[in-house]
């Protein structure tokens, strides 16, 4: 997973496909963060996305790095504790003007059950699960 973690980190914006319906959504995110030993992500509970991960809450990202990609697919899992939004806010301190790890809105997702494969034009595909 933390093989993973760096991946995203270094493509810095990554794409997050949900459902809505029977239409697929895919919007830019830039949100990253191992807390407790999970990958996290992070939205507004206000936000369209939000309300078709708890409709949905299978989801699949995708990060380029030039060269590298990587597909990241799973079940994203709410999380309430005030702790996982501070350690996400905390990494992203930009986003304290929009959120607060005790508003009614701030929203951290962990993957659960999640497969990573990390591809390339040079070599056989890598998957990780976590």
């Amino acid at each position: 997973m933390d093989e993973i973690y760096e991946f995203i980190k270094k493509c810095g914006t990554y794409y997050l496909a949900t459902v809505d319906g029977n239409q697929p959504r895919v919007r830019p995110f830039g949100t990253v963060n191992i807390f407790e030993g999970k990958l996290y992500i992070q939205t507004g509970k206000s936000k369209d996305v939000s309300k078709q991960i708890q409709a949905n809450p299978k989801v699949e990202l995708c990060c380029f790095d030039g060269q590298t990609w990587c597909r990241l697919s799973g079940e994203l899992v709410r999380d309430e504790r005030v702790e996982a939004k501070e350690a996400m806010l905390e990494k992203y301190p930009d986003l304290k003007a929009m959120y607060s790890a005790t508003d009614s809105n701030t929203e951290v997702l962990y993957f659960k059950d999640a497969t990573a494969t990390l591809s390339s034009f040079a070599g056989a595909p890598k998957t990780i699960k976590f």
